[in-house]
C-alpha cells in the first residue's frame, strides 16, 4: 500500500486491504469494464438513450429499487459494514437554502457508497447519480439505473439528452449525487483530486454542495462476525453545505468551490497531510 506523502490526526484509522493503488494518475479505473464497446452492449449512451424515462417499465423498477435500497441501506451496510451516520445536525437551518434541491459530493471508495449517501441524506427515490456509462451494460445494470443511476454520455448528442434530463430533475427539485473523484479506489483513505463537471453543474442549477465523506473504522467486536478483521467499517460524515455565490467571476468561483469542498472533506477525514492537490495538474 503506497500513499506517498500522507499523515492523518492522531486516532484515525486507515486501512490496509493489501491495495496497491496508483501513485500518478489519480484517474486510473481500477475496475473491470464487462462490455467495453457500448455497442455490442444493451444500452448505447447516445441521443437514444433514456436519461429522463417516464415510462411505466421504470417507475414500476424504480419503485421495487427503493425497496433494494432501503434492505441494503439498513441492512447490509449497518451490519456487514457496521454504518454510521455523523454529522447531519450540519443541515440544521439550511431548509430554505435545500428547498430546491442539492448536489451532494463524496469520496468513491465502496461500490454501495452511493447507499451510505441515501442514508445519510434521506433522499430516498430523490437522488439522481450521473456514472460513468459502460458500468450500465455490467451485471449490475439493473441496480445502477433503478436506483438514480444516470449514464454519463458518449457522444455530443448523447449529452444534449443528458443535459435537458438534468433540466427537467432539478425542476422536479430532485437532489444530485457526484462523486468528483471520477474514479473508484476501494478502501483508500486519501483524497484524490476532483474534477471541475461537478462544481459547473452545482453553478449552473444554484445548488447547495453537501460535502460528505466515508471514514473508517477498525472492524470490532459483533461487527467481526460480518467480515474479515481487515474489512473496515465505516462511517459517513455529513458536512455544512456550501452555497453558490453568482455575483463574481464563474471560473473563480468554481475554483472556490472546489477548494472549499475538498479542504472540508480532508477536514472532516482527519486528514492533515494529503498526497493529491484539490485540482489535478490537467483538466
Amino acid at each position: 500500500m503506497q500513499y506517498g506523502e500522507f499523515k492523518v490526526k492522531e486516532g484515525v484509522y486507515v486501512p490496509d486491504m493489501g491495495i496497491q493503488y496508483p501513485t500518478d494518475d489519480p484517474y486510473t479505473r481500477l475496475l473491470t469494464v464487462q462490455v467495453e464497446d457500448s455497442a455490442q452492449g444493451q444500452f448505447q449512451f447516445d441521443e437514444t438513450y433514456p436519461y429522463l424515462d417516464n415510462s411505466w417499465k421504470y417507475k414500476i423498477n424504480n419503485f421495487f429499487g427503493f425497496f433494494v435500497q432501503w434492505i441494503a441501506a439498513t441492512f447490509w451496510n449497518r451490519t456487514h459494514f457496521g454504518l454510521q451516520v455523523r454529522g447531519k445536525k450540519n443541515l440544521r437551518g439550511y431548509r430554505v437554502a435545500l428547498k430546491n434541491g442539492a448536489m451532494c459530493l463524496c469520496n468513491h471508495v465502496y461500490v454501495f457508497d452511493a447507499l451510505c449517501v441515501y442514508q445519510a441524506v434521506r433522499k430516498f427515490r430523490k437522488l439522481r447519480i450521473p456514472m460513468y456509462a459502460k458500468h450500465f451494460n455490467g451485471k449490475m445494470s439493473w441496480f445502477m439505473r433503478y436506483v438514480g443511476g444516470i449514464p454519463i454520455p458518449e457522444t455530443l448528442g448523447g449529452m444534449k439528452k443528458f443535459n435537458e434530463a438534468f433540466d427537467e430533475y432539478h425542476r422536479r427539485k430532485d437532489w444530485i449525487l457526484l462523486f468528483p473523484e471520477t474514479t473508484r479506489w476501494n478502501f483508500y483513505k486519501p483524497l484524490r483530486p476532483f474534477k471541475r463537471g461537478a462544481f459547473s453543474m452545482a453553478y449552473k442549477y444554484d445548488l447547495p454542495i453537501i460535502p460528505t465523506i466515508i471514514n473508517y473504522r477498525e472492524r470490532k467486536g459483533l461487527y467481526r462476525l460480518f467480515g474479515k478483521k481487515e474489512l473496515p467499517c465505516m462511517t459517513i460524515h455529513v458536512g455544512t453545505p456550501i452555497l453558490i455565490n453568482k455575483e463574481g467571476n464563474r471560473k473563480e468561483e468554481l475554483d472556490r468551490l472546489r477548494e472549499t469542498a475538498h479542504s472540508m472533506m480532508l477536514e472532516m477525514a482527519g486528514i492533515e497531510v494529503n498526497p493529491w492537490p484539490a485540482a489535478p495538474d490537467v483538466e
